[in-house]
């Protein structure tokens, strides 16, 4: 079944579609992206994921179509060291 991984910085965003098996979990897509070779500041302990913009945990069974999401941490004055 088809699913996507994504993750987004201010200097780069990643959007992969990933063949993976019935029954594979959140974990198991990203484990398979590559994104967490990609970008070794993404830690699972810590960063948040989501399907659709819905925190999940990374034990939820995926679906066909799904696209499975890493957030990153937002600083709070993001919006400030953006405009420097």
């Amino acid at each position: 079944m088809i699913v996507s991984a994504t993750f987004a910085k201010a200097t780069a965003q990643v959007w992969k579609n990933i063949d993976v098996p019935e029954g594979s979990t959140v974990r198991d897509v990203l484990l398979r992206s590559g994104l967490l070779d990609q970008f070794p500041e993404i830690d699972l302990e810590i960063n948040k994921v989501g399907i659709f913009g819905s925190i999940v945990k990374l034990d939820k069974p995926v679906k066909e179509g799904d696209r499975v999401e890493i957030y990153r941490p937002i600083h709070p004055d993001a919006e400030l060291l953006e405009k420097r």
